[in-house]
């Protein structure tokens, strides 16, 4: 039987028209938007919250595509139409890529979908319609930009794949920092630099894109459409065919159309494209191995906060520090029997097992409890990571050190997406923003990857000399191990002291206001990319040449890491260049010392680079705790000195003289090399969008602006860690929020050290109740720290660094605050101890210096001076009160010793001292202030008239403080009014201008 002519007559036409067609229509929805825009509505699509037009003269996608009539709706036609072939790509290249062993097409496909959903979704919700909605699509679409891309470029045979640009996430890291001038510092003209990045993104997306018409250009992929459809069957992978009958078509006539069909398939040569090769064992595997890094170093980096607790509580050496030693249990690889056992893989399995007991602590409510498994569990996690490094069972140590710099990278990119704290950690629980529950599930779906994963081996080499070489470990004499030992351990110390919080070195390089430097929240995320790109340095070169050793292995890959080191010297964004220098010296020798260390001597070599870790960590604490520790005057402020000492012990991994071992070339096993640049990626990618994310949400604002009220408070915080050894940034921010404080003075707040976990005990605070931070010296100052928090704009600042000959360095900060228009200087500070009397007399008399300097200013201090009330000299009460010219807050509460506040130029009118609760071992302070009319001074400022005492009553209720802390209402959370049992309330004088 023939045929039906309706079968016969058929229109195709080459698949790559579709993805020209969607390329034309995208380009032209988005051109016509701004062309009608620029010449319809061209200052209004300028203008945004902050400035218009001059200072805002490029709009951006947003505005353009969303605001107005006409061009909103051309966009949404233009769109609409283009929405089809938008659809019709996502298939044809499902249809080319999909393999009968790889799923991984499939959920490109799944991913190209989403992405088409959200893309639309942003495109028809708008800013206008609503803003929320509108940005939560547009960071889906971004995100989902992320595997829709590189698995795209995964299943693209290796011929095609230089038409697959990956300028998309180039264009991402200005823009979120032109959007956080914009959205946080509200810098007129940051948004059009923004709009520019923006409308970059777009035509990347559009040209990546675009790429298809290649693919199926070189698939030869025709689509043919007859009159009536019945079917549509893809076949081969490549090819579209479709049967039309008539309608009286019987069953004989359609057996002989699918046999036809068939025919015609089988004699049919079609474009078949390499298969992928990589599989979702591979994929997962490699996963579950980079998750695996991850839990060690969320495990090793929890163990010095975990029992410092004990050493801040005792003010010296609690003997608690022995935990540190936990880390050198590789000694116990000696035993041959133990060291077979750690290489197998049901002893590298069991060791990852129990290891996690690290992460299920946090169950644990006893402090100790907590050290003891946190120990054991370090002590586990060593001896798992010397099996894993030392390059016995053939494993190619070089992909160890990749996979060691990937888990160190996403432990940190965890805590900056988690506001400092790793969520893991057993110091976090889920009310102080852990994630344990979570991580113990990936962590135990991870087992499966890490029991199935096959052992890496290295590519078998051509030469016998080379198999031999890559079959046992190298040899290595004594100097060899111990030099590797040393350099290892230097290594592992400078990673976790610098390295480990995005925030850290933007600590380090912080000068104050105005802004001229970095800002933690802001620039941590460029510590991530400085990370990623020395990572990405030995993926690189490994495949340049495989016969010479990697350049950061010699002298002169050592004076590239240390001139950054020296560049440190210098301030602002001079030092975090340096600083940004030094993370990808560092990040890019971490596979190359790893095969240095690599050695027969297992137990020796690793032992040793942890005891080095731990003397390192004991002198990096000493250079500040000197006060405290037995022979600590001899490390007072010479972090210098540890620091060079670790550069040292890393130098001798490099290559020195000619006639030493060479280092292996790295060579990775299969497709890990892809899998470890896109993991690259996707962490910088992240680490940016987690910065848009935390940008704060609430403005600055004064709470009772219409008052001209303003309360500030002093609180020493412990180091951020509450009676339970849990984080209590989350307990301080509840109640600074309910007491509604407009100005914060904190101490101990520097966290940038290793037994603090390297935390900003600042972001929660300032992004979720909008606050202007300055977090003080940093830590290269040698202080336990300052902050100032403030709703108000902070005009300058400066950093005091108080004289303290005897005992530990006094930090301070002085700063002008905008209030109401008034200039109010506030000064935050903490002075010595008791046991050093003579550095409390000094600190006091530059203290009252600095607040003498600025009389008649309106003034607000906030300290910690350790004196009884009204005592005299050489007390540095009567010193601050006589010599600085102010006033104390209340001089009759006699029941008082640390916490201190003074005052001048302002109308007290109410002092309430709230309990700790379980937070800290010191109550919050607080001093409530009207400010005189801008313009006008305190009128009556007599002793008299400062103590006209009041009821609550007697003062309109902006003035009263929240009444659930009083003890008959039962408080709130463990805190209360106490001393009083009440706040103090004041009059302010008759013919007060307010």
């Amino acid at each position: 039987m023939t045929p039906h002519p309706a079968a016969l007559s058929s229109s195709a036409f080459p698949a790559s028209h579709l993805a020209r067609a969607h390329t034309v229509l995208s380009l032209a929805a988005f051109l016509a938007a701004l062309l009608l825009g620029c010449a319809l509505h061209y200052e209004r699509i300028v203008k945004n919250g902050v400035a218009g037009y001059p200072h805002e003269w490029f709009p951006s996608v947003s505005a353009t595509i969303g605001d107005w009539y006409p061009e909103r709706n051309i966009f949404q036609i233009l769109i609409a139409l283009n929405s089809g072939p938008r659809f019709a790509l996502v298939y044809l290249q499902y249809c080319l890529h999909r393999t009968p062993t790889s799923r991984l097409p499939a959920l490109v496909a799944l991913c190209g979908v989403l992405r088409t959903l959200s893309c639309g979704g942003w495109v028809y919700i708008t800013s206008i319609d609503d803003h929320d909605a509108h940005d939560i699509l547009m960071i889906s679409y971004i995100v989902l930009n992320i595997p829709w891309m590189f698995g795209t470029i995964a299943c693209t045979p290796p011929h095609n794949i230089s038409s697959r640009h990956r300028r998309f996430f180039t264009s991402m890291i200005p823009m979120v920092y032109f959007f956080v001038q914009h959205k946080v510092y509200r810098v007129p003209g940051a948004y059009t630099r923004y709009s520019f990045f923006e409308w970059g993104l777009i035509v990347f997306d559009i040209l990546y894109d675009s790429a298809t018409e290649l693919d199926l250009k070189a698939a030869n992929l025709q689509v043919r459409f007859f009159s009536v459809i019945l079917n549509i069957t893809p076949y081969n992978s490549c090819l579209l065919d479709a049967v039309s009958m008539p309608p009286s078509a019987n069953a004989e006539t359609v057996a002989t159309y699918i046999e036809k069909l068939q025919r015609h398939r089988r004699s049919a040569r079609p474009y078949t494209y390499p298969r992928p090769s990589a599989t979702w064992r591979d994929i997962l595997g490699f996963m579950s191995t980079v998750y695996r890094s991850f839990v060690f170093w969320s495990i090793i980096t929890s163990l010095t906060p975990t029992l410092f607790y004990f050493s801040v509580w005792e003010l010296g050496i609690a003997g608690h520090e022995l935990a540190l030693l936990s880390t050198v249990s590789p000694c116990l690889l000696a035993i041959p029997p133990f060291l077979h056992w750690c290489c197998s893989a049901t002893g590298r399995t069991t060791l990852y097992l129990l290891s996690l007991t690290g992460i299920a602590a946090y169950a644990l409510n006893s402090p100790l409890q907590r050290l003891f498994v946190v120990s054991f569990a370090s002590a586990v996690a060593c001896i798992g990571a010397a099996a894993d490094w030392s390059g016995v069972e053939r494993n190619d140590v070089g992909y160890q050190g990749i996979v060691a710099g990937l888990g160190f990278i996403l432990s940190s990119v965890a805590k900056h997406a988690n506001h400092s704290n790793n969520p893991v950690w057993p110091i976090v629980h889920e009310q102080s923003g852990g994630y344990n529950k979570t991580g113990l599930f990936l962590a135990c779906l991870a087992v499966y990857g890490v029991w199935m994963r096959p052992t890496v081996r290295v590519p078998k080499s051509t030469t016998e000399k080379a198999n031999s070489t890559l079959r046992s470990p190298p040899p290595s004499t004594d100097a060899a191990w111990l030099s590797g030992g040393i350099a290892l351990g230097a290594l592992l110390f400078l990673l976790h002291y610098l390295l480990s919080d995005a925030s850290t070195l933007v600590a380090w390089s912080w000068t104050g206001y105005p802004i001229s430097g970095p800002v933690p929240h802001l620039h941590g995320s460029l510590t991530h990319v400085a990370q990623v790109c020395g990572l990405a340095l030995p993926l690189m070169l490994s495949n340049i040449s495989t016969a010479r050793p990697q350049i950061s292995c010699t002298p002169c890959g050592s004076h590239t890491g240390a001139l950054p080191h020296a560049c440190c010297t210098a301030a602002g964004m001079a030092r975090l260049r340096g600083g940004l220098n030094f993370a990808v010296f560092l990040m890019s020798v971490v596979p190359a010392v790893l095969q240095r260390a690599a050695s027969a001597h297992v137990a020796k070599t690793y032992g040793t680079a942890w005891l080095v870790v731990s003397l390192f960590q004991v002198a990096s604490v000493f250079t500040v705790a000197y006060a405290f520790v037995p022979g600590g005057a001899y490390f007072r402020e010479r972090t210098d000195l540890v620091l060079g000492a670790a550069m040292a012990g890393l130098a001798l991994a490099f290559r020195w003289r000619p006639a030493d071992r060479r280092v292996p070339s790295l060579r990775l096993p299969g497709s890990t090399g892809t899998f470890a640049k896109n993991t690259l990626a996707v962490f910088s990618v992240l680490s940016l969008l987690v910065t848009l994310y935390r940008s704060p949400v609430v403005p600055p604002a004064p709470h009772r602006p219409g008052a001209r009220l303003l309360r500030a408070g002093i609180w020493t915080v412990h180091f951020g860690i509450d009676n339970e050894g849990r984080d209590s940034q989350r307990r301080m921010r509840d109640l600074i929020k309910d007491m509604e404080l407009d100005v914060v003075g904190l101490l101990e707040t520097d966290l940038h050290r290793t037994v603090f976990g390297n935390r900003d005990l600042t972001r929660v605070m300032a992004e979720e109740l909008g606050f202007f931070v300055d977090i003080g010296p940093g830590p290269n100052s040698h202080t336990w720290g300052a902050v100032l928090l403030s709703k108000f704009p902070i005009i300058r600042s400066t950093h005091h660094l108080l004289p303290s000959p005897d005992g530990e360095l006094a930090p301070a900060i002085e700063a002008d605050l905008d209030i109401y228009g008034t200039t109010v200087k506030v000064i935050v500070a903490h002075n010595g101890q008791e046991e050093t009397p003579r550095d409390r007399e000094l600190q006091a008399t530059e203290l009252a210096r600095i607040m003498a300097a600025s009389y008649p200013q309106p003034l607000i201090f906030l300290g910690y001076v350790v004196t009884k009330p009204l005592a005299a000299r050489p007390a540095p009460y009567e010193i601050m009160v006589s010599d600085g010219r102010v006033h104390d807050i209340d001089r009759e509460d006699w029941d008082r010793w640390c916490e201190y506040i003074f005052y001048r130029g302002l109308y007290r009118t109410s002092y309430a001292r709230v309990s700790r609760s379980t937070i800290t071992d010191t109550e919050l302070q607080i001093g409530q202030f009207a400010l005189p009319r801008h313009g006008s001074s305190v009128t009556n400022d007599s002793s008299e008239a400062r103590y006209m005492r009041a009821w609550k009553e007697d003062l309109p209720e902006d003035h009263w403080f929240p009444m659930a802390y009083y003890p008959q209402e039962g408080g709130r959370r463990g805190h209360h009014y106490h001393v009083f049992n009440t706040p103090l309330y004041y009059k302010i004088p008759e013919g007060a201008e307010l």
